[in-house]
């Protein structure tokens, strides 16, 4: 299989400032991957120029990769490259251990919803710091009826690994130090950030 390294050392004062590890760091994408990636940033840049959102960065999350890998990824949109990844889970569909992938958008149905999702405001809920999402397709719109939030868990590794991770009751669940470093580029972003979830 053909691998394209990303290094993500970014670009831009502010980016560099806020966004950015010290170090600099690399990760392994499958070429169809990085094309998909690149597809996807292309398109949330039409929609957040319409809609007002963060048009310096955006959180691309593709579900067809497995949950041990890092797919959860932070997307410098003016240097078209990705400036941090992580693991994030998905939806168990309210059973003891989802097999493959099965999405849903109705209260209870314990499913991740694909679709793009403005990132609202920081609370402290049951798993400690989380961030209120709102759906903005009809893939996703009953997201924050459903409590679905972005928050951490214990289970969630730091680091990928090769089997696949723990499922969520539908919420896009990551590691605590990825949270962290998610957080300084929500909170003091003047506008939305915007988080697509796609497969």
């Amino acid at each position: 299989m053909a691998w394209a390294w990303l290094n993500l050392s970014g670009t831009g004062k502010k980016l560099k400032s806020l966004y950015i590890p010290k170090k600099t760091a690399h990760y392994k994408i499958s070429m169809g991957g990085l094309r998909k990636l690149q597809i996807r940033a292309f398109e949330a840049r039409t929609f957040i120029q319409k809609n007002k959102f963060n048009n310096q960065v955006c959180f691309l999350v593709d579900m067809s990769m497995s949950s041990g890998q890092n797919r959860f990824f932070v997307y410098d949109l003016k240097g078209d490259t990705v400036i941090n990844a992580g693991l994030v889970t998905h939806g168990s569909c309210n059973k003891n251990w989802l097999e493959g992938r099965k999405y849903g958008n109705t209260v209870g149905c314990g499913c991740t919803s694909l679709g793009k999702y403005k990132i609202g405001n920081a609370y402290n809920g049951k798993f400690g710091l989380a961030f209120k999402l709102h759906g903005l397709d009809k893939t996703n719109d009953k997201a924050f009826d459903r409590f679905v939030v972005l928050h951490s868990h214990e289970c969630v590794p730091e680091t990928e690994v090769n089997d696949e991770i723990c499922q969520s009751d539908g919420c896009p669940t990551v590691a605590s130090g990825f949270l962290q470093q998610l957080r300084p580029i929500i909170t003091f972003s003047k506008k939305p950030v915007l988080l697509w979830i796609y497969e």
